[in-house]
This record gives C-alpha cells, sequence and structure tokens, in this order.
C-alpha cells in the first residue's frame, strides 16, 4: 500500500467522482480538481463564497458548490471550464442541494423546507415541488434514476409523491401509515419504498411503487424505536437497526423476520466468531531512536490479536436518555457488495464493530478498536471493510484476517473519515483539515 502527500482541505469536503478518474476538495472559497493517478490539478474554481456542499454529478460530467449561507449553487463542468451555472434561490433560502441521477437537473431545498425546486441544466427550465417534509431522508430516486419519491406533508398526515424524473410529472400520491415520518429508501430493484417512523414509534411500513401497502412491521411499542435502515445490494434482505441494541433483517418474499442480531456486552462462549482486538504498542522513554516530543505526539504501533480466552467484555458507554440523539443503539448498519456480510455498531459500544455472515446468519467477526470507531465503509468490488478511529492508522479487514496500516508520519493526517474510490484501487483518508490518498497494488489481499 502506497500514500499520497497530504493536501489541504475545508470541512471533510473532498469527494471522489462517480467514474473514479478525478479526487475534488474544497478550501474555503475554492475548488480544486485533481487527478486520481498523477494527483495533478485539473481544474481551479473560485466560488462565490465559502464551499459547504460538494457533489459529483453522476456521470463525472459535473460537479457543484452549495454556499448555503448565500443561498447559491454553483456548477461547474470538468470538460469545458468555460461553461458555469449559478443557482440562486435568493430569498427563499437553501438548506440541501443535489443531482438528479440524468446529472442534468439539480434539486434545491428551500429554507424550512417550503419547497424543492428541480432547475435544468439544459433548456433553463424550473419545477417546483410543494410540501416536503422535514425528515432524515425525505427523498429518493430508484437506482435506475427513473422515479423520484418524495414524503409529504399534507393536513397534519404524511404522504408519498411519486415522480416522473424524466419530466417531473406526478403519478402516484398516497398516504402512509405513520405518525410522523422519519424517513424514506427505494430497494435497489424499485419494486418496494420502505417507510420508517420517528423513533418514538418503532415501525417500518413497505409500499410497493403504486401506494399499496405490501407489509406493516411493528417489533415492539412504548420503546425508543428505529435508528438506521440499509437494503442489502439484491434486495432480497432489508435490516433494521434499532434502539433497543439489537438488528432485525426482513426476507423481500413475506417481510418477515429471519434473523434478529444481538449485541452483548459480555461474549461468553467462541462458537462461530472470531475476535479480533487491537493491540497498542507504545514507545519507550528507554528507546533511543525517538526523542520525548516524538513520544508524547506520535501515535503508538498497533497490530491485531485473536483472542482466545472467554469470557471477553466489551467497553460500554452509559447513555444519557434525558438529551436528544443519545448514544445508544445501533447506529452503523452497512451490507458488502456481494451481499454476504452486513457490519453494524452499537453506539454505546463505540470501540466494536460486529460483522455478520448472511449465508449462515450468525455472527462472523468481532472487531475491538482500541478507540471509538469514527466511520466504517465497505469496498464496493470485494468483502473487505476499511476502517478508522481518528488516529493515523487505516484498519482492513477481509476473509483472511485484519492488519493495521500506519499512514507516515509527514502527512500528519488523523483519519476522521474515509471513502473508496468506485474502482476499488484506492482510498480517500481524509482528517480534520487535510486529506491524502492509499493506493492499493493489485495483488494485495487488504
Amino acid at each position: 500500500m502506497n500514500f499520497s502527500d497530504s493536501f489541504k482541505q475545508t470541512n471533510s469536503l473532498c469527494r471522489f467522482s462517480a467514474c473514479g478518474e478525478f479526487v475534488a476538495n474544497a478550501v474555503s472559497f475554492r475548488l480544486l480538481v485533481r487527478e486520481v493517478k498523477s494527483l495533478q490539478i485539473i481544474q481551479i474554481y473560485t466560488c462565490l463564497d465559502t464551499v459547504q456542499h460538494v457533489e459529483w454529478s453522476p456521470d463525472s460530467c459535473f460537479i457543484l458548490c452549495g454556499m448555503f449561507k448565500r443561498g447559491c449553487v454553483q456548477v461547474w463542468s470538468i470538460e469545458n471550464p468555460e461553461w458555469k451555472c449559478k443557482i440562486d434561490e435568493g430569498s427563499a433560502g437553501l438548506i440541501d442541494v443535489c443531482w438528479s441521477p440524468d446529472s442534468r437537473h439539480v434539486l434545491t431545498t428551500a429554507d424550512f423546507n417550503l419547497r424543492i425546486t428541480v432547475w435544468s441544466l439544459v433548456n433553463k427550465s424550473v419545477s417546483y415541488i410543494k410540501y416536503p417534509k422535514k425528515a432524515s431522508k425525505v427523498l429518493d430516486f430508484t437506482e435506475d434514476g427513473k422515479y423520484l419519491a418524495l414524503a409529504e406533508r399534507r393536513d397534519c398526515k404524511d404522504c408519498i409523491s411519486v415522480f416522473v424524473c424524466s419530466d417531473w410529472e406526478l403519478i402516484k400520491h398516497f398516504e402512509v401509515a405513520t405518525n410522523d415520518l422519519a424517513g424514506i429508501c427505494w430497494s435497489p430493484d424499485g419494486r418496494a419504498l420502505c417507510v420508517w417512523d420517528s423513533l418514538l414509534d418503532c415501525k417500518i411500513l413497505l409500499y410497493s411503487p403504486d401506494g399499496l401497502c405490501l407489509s406493516s412491521y411493528v417489533p415492539y411499542q412504548h420503546a425508543l424505536g428505529i435508528k438506521t435502515v440499509a437494503w442489502s445490494p439484491s434486495s432480497q434482505f432489508l435490516a433494521i437497526g434499532c434502539y433497543d441494541e439489537q438488528v432485525r433483517v426482513l426476507n423481500h418474499i413475506t417481510w418477515k423476520t429471519v434473523a434478529e442480531f444481538h449485541h452483548p456486552a459480555s461474549i461468553e462462549s467462541q462458537d462461530t466468531q472470531i475476535i479480533y482486538r487491537e493491540a497498542e504498542k507504545k514507545l519507550q522513554l528507554r528507546d533511543q531512536r525517538f526523542s520525548l516530543q516524538d513520544i508524547s505526539t506520535k501515535c503508538p504501533q498497533s497490530k491485531y490479536e485473536v483472542v482466545e480466552e472467554m469470557p471477553v467484555h466489551i467497553k460500554t458507554v452509559k447513555a444519557d436518555t434525558e438529551t436528544a440523539n443519545p448514544k445508544l443503539g445501533i447506529g452503523v448498519l452497512s451490507w458488502s457488495s456481494d451481499n454476504k456480510y452486513l457490519v453494524t455498531r452499537n453506539d454505546n459500544m463505540p470501540n466494536c464493530l460486529w460483522i455478520w455472515d448472511i449465508r449462515k446468519l450468525q455472527l462472523c467477526v468481532i472487531l475491538i478498536q482500541a478507540e471509538p470507531v469514527r466511520c466504517a465503509e465497505w469496498d464496493p468490488a470485494h468483502p473487505r471493510l476499511a476502517v478508522c478511529t481518528g488516529n493515523n492508522k487505516l484498519y482492513l479487514w477481509s476473509l483472511p484476517g485484519c492488519v493495521s496500516v500506519e499512514v507516515p508520519t509527514d502527512t500528519g493526517i488523523q483519519i476522521t473519515s474515509l471513502q473508496w474510490n468506485p474502482t476499488s484501487h484506492s482510498l480517500l483518508l481524509r482528517g480534520k483539515d487535510q486529506f491524502c490518498l492509499a493506493f492499493l497494488e493489485a495483488d494485495e489481499e487488504f
């Protein structure tokens, strides 16, 4: 594995393009675009204000910069630097912006969720969508890009509107049986729309695109409900992470539970799982190779050890249930690209990742880190998981085992988040105000 030099960035605003050939990063009011292979700057764009949001178009031909304080969006062309576009919401304000799947329309959300505006980059036409609901995930496109589902609130009732993305025509509108809708998500095959209620009501609803309710699932009542939802890539399973520290997996035929995954604080026996614990080796003063300053600033070296002695006690954090969004329940829930593995994290056990084998419906691996897990992301092409914990190390898990890779100290990056290149050949490692790339060799198993 090789690492690039570090580069400046602001607010972790650096992204790979969908094609994997470019990487863009924002530095205050400037946007820089580099080639991934050479890291040479191919474009520098100057924006009107400090950039707060960066997003590539799905076809990688355009990139937009959101400046929410100013209420405007600027769109830039990679192929034609002379072409540019400015979208100004004016007095309506701006709180969110995203691309449509065809890469030729931009959707902006006005302050207080007053409306969603669809701006065409082709003919400069403008369409308005009223009544969007204020929710964590208020809209979602089908994977084929044909339809848009939008959550709405009308007459004190939650509704779903389905639009055709070719001309933004409304084709279906129906009410949903939620008290306070919190989010929506299409299945990857576009045959089902998942709708979930707020954390005060633990309820999942499945609808067909024409508004038919396929199923309603209520695992329990009178307690904090759903925290995370994730479809498997094949659309065969729907994973639901709840505040009761459990994951429930539904099948796509009967919409019944096929597995319930628990996250106990104590592992009494080693039945099917392999437990890896990160073991740190701290620098000693008697080691003449390091100065006192090195010892105080350099992160300790680490490696993974297989834990065989039972029981294993996992460090837990007491959640403050009196505050909003308590650190409790399933905060990380993600499927591998081959549909075979599911990674989870119980937020009151922040140092631990659980990897489940979906073929056997059982626990496969437990990763116990020395520090709380900041980010965990699957390789888009292989069953390989990348993890970071806010230090200068990159952790990788795959079937052969685990490895801890130390980022060169001259970069000075403490990795807080990461992103796989869509080609799976490199990783984008983000720190507080820097980023670098990690390049994986073709024959590397990790």
